[in-house]
Order: C-alpha cells, then sequence, then structure tokens
C-alpha cells in the first residue's frame, strides 16, 4: 500500500491518529492471540525459520485509497492500514491475506517485483486460504450462488488485488492468474485443505500441529 505522506499536526490530529494507532494495535493483538487462521501461519512461520513478531513485523499506518494492508518484501513487514480497516472481522482477514504472503516470502524465491506470474500465485492462495472467499464474504457482496463459485471469486480477488498493487493492464494480471491458476489453487500449505471457516482452520491448526508425529510414524 502507499503511505500517507507525514502531514503538519493539526488541533485534534494527534489524538485522532494516536486513538486510529490503539484501535489497530489492539486489534491487531486480539487477531495473533485468538485467530486460528493466524495461529496456524504463525506456527508455519516459526517451523519454518521465520518467527515472526509483532513490534518488528506489523506497521499500523494511514494508506492511501482504499488498500487495507500489503506485505512489503523489501523489508519483510505487514502494513495494516489503520484508517481502512473497519472492525475486528476484516482485521483478521487483512492479517491473514498478508501473512499468506509473508509465508510464501519466506518458504520460496519469490520475485514480488517482476514477475507478475508469481506475484498472481500468491493472491490465488491468500485468496483461497484466507477466508476472502467465504459465503459469508460472497453474501455481502452480493455475488453467490454460481456453479464453482469460490473458484470464480478466488480468480476474480487475486486479479483486483494484483491490480490493486501493480501498474500493469487486465490482460496482463488476467493472462498471469490463468497460467497459474490451477497449481497454485491446489498449494494449501500449510492449511493443508481449504479452511472455508474458522472450524476448519481450527481442525487444519490441529492436523498442523500433529503432521510431526504422523511422520515419525512412518
Amino acid at each position: 500500500p502507499e503511505q500517507l505522506a507525514p502531514e503538519q499536526p493539526q488541533q485534534g490530529f494527534l489524538s485522532r491518529f494516536l486513538a486510529d494507532d490503539q484501535k489497530c494495535q489492539l486489534m491487531l493483538l486480539k487477531t495473533l492471540q485468538t485467530n486460528p487462521y493466524v495461529k496456524l501461519l504463525l506456527d508455519a512461520m516459526k517451523r519454518s525459520g521465520c518467527a515472526v513478531n509483532r513490534e518488528r513485523h506489523f506497521s499500523c499506518e494511514d494508506c492511501n485509497g482504499n488498500v487495507s494492508g500489503g506485505f512489503d518484501a523489501s523489508v519483510s513487514q505487514i502494513v495494516l492500514c489503520q484508517n481502512n480497516i473497519r472492525n475486528q472481522a476484516h482485521m483478521n482477514r487483512v492479517v491473514t491475506h498478508e501473512l499468506i504472503h509473508t509465508f510464501d516470502h519466506c518458504r520460496a524465491h519469490v520475485d514480488w517485483f517482476t514477475n507478475v506470474r508469481h506475484l498472481a500465485c500468491s493472491e490465488i492462495r491468500a485468496a483461497n486460504l484466507s477466508g476472502d472467499c467465504s459465503l459469508v464474504n460472497e453474501i455481502f457482496r452480493l455475488r453467490f450462488g454460481l456453479k464453482q463459485h469460490h473458484q470464480t471469486c478466488v480468480r476474480d480477488r487475486a486479479i483486483l488485488s494484483i491490480l490493486a498493487v501493480r501498474n500493469v493492464s487486465k490482460e496482463v494480471a488476467e493472462k498471469a492468474v490463468d497460467e497459474v491458476f490451477e497449481s497454485c489453487f491446489n498449494d494449501h500449505e500449510p492449511f493443508g485443505r481449504i479452511p472455508h471457516n474458522k472450524t476448519y482452520a481450527k481442525y487444519a491448526h490441529r492436523d498442523f500441529q500433529n503432521r510431526h508425529r504422523y511422520y515419525s510414524n512412518i
């Protein structure tokens, strides 16, 4: 996301900024401690040698436009747009989405800035695994009831995400998503399954924690 340039403080601005920042930090802390999607991703990152630290790897900031958050690969930091994140459920989705990008950055040599297919793959995985395309979210968007709707939603959300962060045409974004869609849609790591809701995510987290036991008995 494009952060807002620093402004000269005006009367009332400082108190509003502190309130926004405090609210963002409190919602972030609750997400990290309680959300099953996020807890699984944090465990997976730690197991992969990329442990996440709240003070180091998250930054609450005001952002331009309607972007809710982003992963800054150059400094390995997730930016949370405190002026655009509406509530706790929204914070949960944003943190989950961006942690999937962070997990991909940890486990693979992702060329975020020059290879649009790499970006497309991570955006497909984030849309597929973060709950972005859950039935509840799609109902709020007034989009539901179509055949293979989940796949359609994932494709559309991935394209929109690419267009939001890269200066490419819609045709280029669509081509990149379509070229890698099948393999990236079927890559469910570290969840092992598509977590359609929090219950699925809890089961996935339990299975992830027990994986080493299964492997040790083979």
